[in-house]
């Protein structure tokens, strides 16, 4: 087993751990998207090593970046799986201000944003690519884990880390998920997601945006 090593708010270093990967291993079977930040001061507009917003570059713009360049891996390992953990935290991503630079500065809106802008892309990479060949699914494995990311919020952990593994797993590795395919998780329940995710206008707008931000 080897370790990569990349900070997710770079790009560069995205693309340069995705080469580090294709270059070394001969397969990869299964691609968790699970890196996540928030934000201590929730009024603070933090930027990215690109100058992108923060929650946006590490919660949307890296795990599509690092799908896309490791998606040929994937797909001459197939079947394969591509698991996204989100949330349930989801709110409509304002595709005129992707980057949260007008208006009152919310982190906690950015953060339901941009996970609400990972499932999009759940959706969008689903539909391009067979089922049989990569599946690509969304879950929220558990309400509020007790992780260094839910105390920076402020907020008080209700679940444990552990209860957030199963749901993950279950997608890594359950058999009787074989070719399921494009869904949103609520750990185990197959749910609905924001209705933004269904609207194919919004999902064209959102993808364009994303291709841009991150070339």
């Amino acid at each position: 087993m080897r370790t990569y090593l990349a900070d997710l708010a770079d790009l560069d270093q995205v693309r340069a751990l995705a080469a580090r990967v294709r270059e070394r291993e001969p397969r990869l079977d299964v691609l968790v998207n699970n890196a996540a930040v928030g934000a201590t001061d929730p009024a603070r507009r933090d930027v990215s090593r690109q100058g992108h917003e923060l929650l946006l570059a590490v919660n949307h713009l890296a795990p599509y970046l690092l799908t896309t360049e490791l998606l040929p891996l994937l797909t001459t390992s197939a079947p394969a799986r591509v698991v996204n953990v989100a949330s349930m935290g989801q709110a409509p991503v304002d595709l005129d201000d992707l980057g949260f630079e007008n208006g009152t500065y919310d982190a906690v809106v950015a953060y339901c944003r941009a996970k609400l802008a990972m499932i999009m892309s759940t959706f969008d990479l689903a539909a391009e690519v067979p089922s049989d060949v990569v599946t690509v699914n969304a879950v929220h494995p558990a309400h509020l884990m007790d992780t260094p990311l839910v105390r920076a919020g402020g907020f008080t952990p209700i679940t444990t880390v552990d209860a957030g593994v199963l749901p993950t797993l279950r997608l890594v590795a359950d058999p009787a998920l074989d070719g399921v395919t494009g869904r949103y998780f609520d750990r185990f329940d197959d749910a609905r997601a924001h209705q933004q995710a269904y609207d194919r206008t919004a999902r064209q707008r959102l993808h364009a945006a994303t291709r841009a931000l991150v070339a």
